[in-house]
């Protein structure tokens, strides 16, 4: 049985995360405490909105995962429970709002709960000091209540360290197929089996690893995109960043190295040309599958719409009719009162009616009659004003109600459609996953990263940067002495020659050291054409260039 925990915020994303149903064979919301809302977004709002306008909490929801070890047995819904009235308990979160969420993944039960830490009634975020002590705590104390067996980390050992993966490396393993761990030790071997730069760079290169710049000295892009700090995947604590910057910055320098964003770029248009047989259609039957099943849930939800609007218009025309049918019952109740008040006046005749008009009895009398009259529509209207008040007030609590009742399945539909993005993207990267898987056939190894990483433009020309500072004169004179040495010698011709010149010498001698005879000719430096050369001795401009 293992139990994580962790403070978070982004109520919304959690609950799309929670209702993933393509990452999940099974999801049930088992129960929603302290919450108008019956749903995980219109809950996880709330809380959002009790957090900001109480406190000044960011983290406003404690999330808590368990995983019971399947190998000895599932839990009980009793077992559940007890556990996280337990945890509960030791953390202070009773009677905190909260939902719980059952999940079975590969036949794997496990259970969700979220709190909200708002304190409604204290205005304060309930504080969470050690709570991953107090979690061990409670598992601990639950396996020996319950007879089970806990994994060697519930254990403590000297000098054990918790390592657990943060949501990068996770996405990584998820969008590669490779675990830390397989990753670590290639890139551990590239370094331990390089006794140079450029033999490190070229067995990162086939590991399918490429150098970059970023905030860091030397970052790593792999073939997937993924970024990594070189020294963090370097599994050897005797390695030290200085260690890896005195092998790599005097033959690539960091200012020679590709940034992270262009190294991705390049590792993209690669990826894509070695990724092109995984086509769409590859992944028609699984999308139309889920998509199918989507359709099946938004259908009943607007179908639940449709009956709701349908509902509330049924509510609104009974309610006007319902109203109407007062205001006429109050004003028949009216003039049936004026009707018999009129019925019920007494009309004098005779010598009453003498001795009234005499009197000024009969005045008085109709005056009285005219003040009860005035009196009995002064009563009606002001009847008629209240119920005319009262009508509105309960009208617009129905519309009230109505747009409350509109506005939470419009919330629905849009919970709904993250929900359903977020499903597309599982699948999307569980596809990518196995089609990469797959590409490398089987192996833990990413495909090799043969870059041209040369800085674009023209074309290097070797033979120009060569021959650039080059003497003509002296090249001449050693193509001379070249074409020399291919030519027979005749040792008759040396020695007269050499006979010659000493002969010459003696003559010089003589004559007090003056030589007669015709000035030294100028030496001029140009381009002699077979010069010594027989036509069968020609040379081409290419077999020049190249000495």
């Amino acid at each position: 049985m293992i139990s994580f925990a962790s403070e978070r915020g982004l109520g919304q994303d959690l609950a799309t995360h929670l209702l993933n149903v393509d990452q999940n064979e099974y999801v049930e919301i088992a129960s929603v405490r302290g919450a108008v809302a019956s749903d995980l977004h219109g809950a996880f709002a709330e809380w959002e909105a009790q957090a900001h306008a109480l406190t000044k909490c960011k983290n406003y929801l404690y999330s808590l995962s368990i995983n019971p070890d399947q190998r000895q047995g599932q839990l009980t819904r009793e077992q559940y429970e007890d556990y996280i009235a337990r945890a509960e308990t030791k953390l202070g979160l009773t009677d905190q709002p909260r939902v719980m969420v059952f999940h079975i993944k590969e036949g794997r039960e496990h259970c969700h709960i979220v709190w909200s830490k708002v304190d409604i009634e204290n205005e304060k975020a309930v504080h969470l000091a050690f709570d991953h002590d107090k979690l061990m705590a409670v598992t601990q104390q639950f396996a020996r209540d319950h007879d089970l067996l806990l994994p060697d980390g519930y254990h403590r050992k000297e000098g054990s360290e918790r390592d657990q993966l943060t949501l990068y490396e996770k996405h990584q393993e998820r969008n590669s197929g490779l675990s830390k761990e397989e990753r670590m030790e290639q890139v551990t071997d590239a370094w331990r089996g390089s006794d140079s730069a450029k033999a490190f760079m070229s067995a990162l290169a086939e590991q399918g690893y490429i150098l970059a710049r970023g905030k860091r000295p030397y970052v790593l892009i792999d073939f997937y995109g993924n970024m990594n700090a070189l020294p963090k995947m370097i599994d050897d604590k005797t390695v030290r960043t200085n260690d890896i910057r005195a092998l790599l910055d005097e033959e690539f320098p960091q200012e020679s190295l590709p940034t992270v964003e262009e190294a991705k770029k390049l590792v993209a248009d690669h990826r894509k040309t070695m990724e092109e047989y995984f086509k769409e259609e590859q992944r028609g039957a699984q999308l139309d599958m889920l998509k199918a099943k989507q359709e099946q849930r938004r259908s009943s939800l607007l179908t639940e719409q449709k009956l709701l609007k349908t509902r509330q218009q049924e509510e609104r025309i009974t309610l006007e009719l319902a109203q109407k049918s007062e205001r006429e019952d109050l004003k028949q109740v009216h003039l049936s009162g004026l009707k018999a008040a009129r019925e019920r006046r007494f009309k004098p005749t005779g010598l009453a009616a003498f001795l009234g008009n005499v009197t000024g009895v009969n005045l008085m009398r109709e005056k009285l009659h005219k003040y009860r009259h005035r009196q009995a529509i002064k009563t009606y209207l002001a009847t008629r004003d209240d119920l005319k008040l009262t009508q509105k007030t309960r009208l617009t609590d129905q519309q009230r109600l109505h747009e409350f009742e509109a506005g939470e399945t419009s919330r629905k539909l849009r919970a709904l459609e993250k929900v359903d993005q977020r499903e597309l993207a599982t699948l999307r990267e569980s596809l990518t996953r196995e089609a990469r898987v797959h590409l490398r056939g089987g192996r833990a190894q990413m495909p090799s990263l043969t870059l041209d990483l040369t800085p674009p433009g023209r074309r290097a020309v070797p033979h120009k940067a060569k021959n650039r500072y080059k003497s003509r004169g002296l090249e001449e004179q050693f193509k001379d002495a070249r074409d020399a040495r291919e030519r027979e010698i005749d040792l008759t011709e040396s020695f007269k020659d050499a006979a010659g010149e000493e002969g010459s010498g003696q003559a010089d001698e003589g004559t007090g050291g003056i030589k007669a005879g015709p000035a030294p000719a100028i030496q001029r430096y140009g381009r002699k054409r077979n010069r010594g050369k027989t036509p069968s001795q020609k040379r081409g401009s290419e077999e020049d260039r190249d000495l």
